[in-house]
C-alpha cells in the first residue's frame, strides 16, 4: 500500500491513497469554496475512480431542495452554521452514493461578516457512513486565503478519514 507523502499536495496524497486499491468514494458540497475542493481534487488525472461529483451549493435554495437542507436550519442558525454544513454533507452523501462527503459553508469576505458571524468563520462537515462531524474555524486573511484554508482543512479531514482503519471501502 503506498503511504502519503508529505511533500506532496494534500489533494495528490488523497489521490495516492486512493489510487492504490482503496474503493473509497467522495463527494463534496461546497459553498464558501464555490468548487475549489473539487477543482483540487480532480487536478490528478484519474480522479474519477473516487471522486463521484460535487454541488457548488452557493445559495440556499440549492441547500434546500438539491442538498435537502431543511428550511428551519436556513432561517435559524443559518446558512453559516454547523447544523447547515452538517446537513449538507449528509446530503450530498445521499445524493451521490458516496462512502464519504465532506461540505463546506462559511464567510470568505470581504464583506458579508458581522459580529456574530464574522469573516473568517467557516463549518466543514465530513459525512461517513457511520456518523457526520462538523469543525468551527476562524480562518484569517483575504477571501482567497480563507477559500483556500478552508480547502486544506477539508482535504485533510478527508486524508484522516481514508487513512482510518474504519475507513469505509466497497
Amino acid at each position: 500500500m503506498t503511504e502519503p507523502n508529505p511533500n506532496r499536495t494534500l489533494e495528490a496524497q488523497l489521490h495516492d491513497l486512493l489510487s492504490d486499491g482503496r474503493q473509497v468514494t467522495i463527494a463534496t458540497a461546497e459553498s464558501c469554496t464555490g468548487g475549489n475542493i473539487a477543482h483540487r481534487i480532480t487536478l490528478n488525472a484519474g480522479s474519477s475512480t473516487y471522486f463521484l461529483g460535487g454541488v457548488v451549493s452557493y445559495a440556499n435554495s440549492v441547500k434546500q431542495h438539491v442538498l435537502g437542507v431543511p428550511e428551519a436550519i436556513l432561517a435559524n442558525p443559518g446558512a453559516v452554521s454547523g447544523p447547515c454544513a452538517l446537513a449538507m454533507a449528509e446530503g450530498v452523501r445521499t445524493l451521490m452514493g458516496a462512502d464519504l462527503a465532506i461540505s463546506t459553508t462559511g464567510i470568505a469576505g470581504p464583506i458579508g461578516g458581522t459580529v456574530r458571524k464574522p469573516v473568517g468563520l467557516v463549518y466543514i462537515a465530513l459525512a461517513t457512513p457511520e456518523r457526520t462531524t462538523v469543525e468551527e474555524h476562524h480562518f484569517e486573511g483575504d477571501r482567497r486565503a480563507v477559500i483556500e484554508a478552508t480547502t486544506d482543512r477539508a482535504l485533510e479531514m478527508l486524508l484522516t478519514a481514508v487513512e482510518s482503519p474504519d475507513a469505509p471501502s466497497a
